[in-house]
């Protein structure tokens, strides 16, 4: 079965630069569109940023110049690089995969950013 395991989420302070990991199994990664979404206490659900098969990237603009979104096809992961850490960038972060009518979904990792 399909599998989206994320990591790397913890308590941050202001600032700092931790990496969120996503390791895929039971889908050909390298033909699925990834993308990180976060989730804060009562709001939605909102994209963060996402990389097609072929590299090619988008960024939500609250997050531009300090996230770099990343994949590796041999490990079968998806990355996360965020910098610049803000206390407006808690929230839980999922990892998202999508190939045509296919969608699936990581349990999400928590981000808190606080001194």
């Amino acid at each position: 079965q399909v599998q989206l395991v994320e990591s790397g989420g913890g308590l941050v302070q202001p600032g700092g630069s931790p990496r969120l990991s996503c390791a895929a199994s039971g889908i050909i990664f390298s033909i699925y569109s990834m993308g990180w979404y976060r989730q804060a206490p009562g709001n939605q659900r909102e994209p963060v940023a996402s990389i097609r098969s072929d590299g090619t990237t988008t960024y939500a603009d609250s997050v531009k110049g300090r996230f770099t979104i990343s994949r590796d096809t041999a490990k079968s992961t998806l990355y996360l690089q965020m910098n610049s850490l803000k206390p407006e960038d808690t929230a839980a972060y999922y990892c998202n995969a999508r190939y045509l009518h296919k969608n699936y979904w990581g349990q999400g990792t928590q981000v808190t950013v606080s001194s």
